[in-house]
């Protein structure tokens, strides 16, 4: 059977119970504490919007709260939600709905409830985060492949040594150094433009990543570059001259440098565009970088930030 999905978030469609008297327009300064879970739950969509919240994060809270309102009744007034009727819902997804709720929906749900609640707190409709004492049940799911200190020195030496070699190649060490630096996806990186990267000051050299979508262009960012990278960028201009995009081959030929480079340094199967960006990762972790910080680097939604920042914690914990 397939669930159903609920209006919530549109104004003129009923969820049920009586929508008379609700603004079009719900701001947090229109709610207090007699105010209905579904005047509350329209003004939070409203803040998302003017956050900033990716489509697919609005459309997947609104759904999992679209369900919670359901659960507890449209016209339940927010003061009168507790701790208990959270957990209890949570409960019910997991033991009773009779659909099964795998460990990342689970977590997932709980996420759109911490956030929905987090913001009546923040915003003094309540005077008490009711999501704050559940906590997110750890999922049994295995930690990426990264490299450790010495297979990332391992690596770049071996890029440093292409680049003087008796016939340089430039692109393994801007690709790796690049990636490991930035963390950004394969596909971002073939996505690069030379009008996207940033040389003005030689010392901060950054990169632009840009995206033609504009369902995507909340995952835009600015992002700084190795200090190495104006240098290491002029002889590959020299050597491979590109003109549209930085990388002008097949994804399958910058994997193949990938593999090339780590057969080289001894790290054959060990190196990937996701082992590095994880790498990346990991190791901004372990220096103290923010995770908000660290989330939006990556370019990653609250959603799936709630995941791969778990695992970032974890695997920053282990000596690299």
């Amino acid at each position: 059977m397939t669930p159903v999905q609920l209006g919530l978030f549109r104004p003129n469609t009923p969820l049920g119970g009586d929508r008379e008297g609700l603004p079009v327009n719900v701001t947090p300064k229109d709610l207090d504490l007699t105010s209905s879970l579904l005047a509350a739950l329209t003004a939070f969509h409203e803040h998302m919007r003017q956050q900033g919240f990716s489509e697919n994060t609005i459309k997947a809270f609104g759904g999992d709260l679209n369900m919670f309102c359901r659960h507890l009744g449209v016209n339940k007034a927010v003061g009168e939600v507790t701790t208990q009727d959270l957990k209890n819902f949570m409960d019910y997804l997991r033991y009773h709905r009779g659909v099964p709720c795998s460990m990342k929906s689970y977590q997932r749900r709980l996420t759109s409830l911490k956030v929905f609640f987090t913001f009546l707190y923040e915003h003094n409709i309540l005077d008490q985060d009711l999501a704050a004492p559940i906590m997110h049940q750890p999922a049994i799911t295995p930690l990426p492949e990264i490299l450790s200190d010495a297979q990332v020195k391992r690596l770049l030496e071996t890029t440093r040594a292409l680049l003087g070699a008796v016939r340089p190649d430039a692109r393994p060490h801007l690709l790796i150094s690049l990636i490991l630096t930035t963390g950004i996806k394969k596909s971002e990186a073939m996505s690069m433009r030379p009008s996207d990267i940033e040389l003005t000051h030689p010392d901060q050299p950054f990169v632009f990543i840009r995206y033609d979508d504009p369902r995507r262009w909340h995952k835009e960012r600015k992002l700084r570059l190795p200090t190495d990278f104006p240098e290491t960028y002029r002889q590959y201009l020299e050597q491979y001259q590109p003109s549209e995009r930085v990388f002008e081959c097949t994804p399958r030929n910058l994997e193949y440098v990938l593999t090339d480079t780590a057969r080289l340094a001894d790290l054959e199967g060990k190196v990937t565009f996701e082992t590095l960006r994880w790498t990346s990762a990991v190791r901004d972790a372990a220096a103290g970088m923010r995770e908000e910080t660290l989330r939006q680097k990556m370019g990653l939604s609250t959603i799936t930030w709630q995941e791969a920042g778990e695992k970032i914690k974890r695997l920053a914990m282990r000596p690299i």
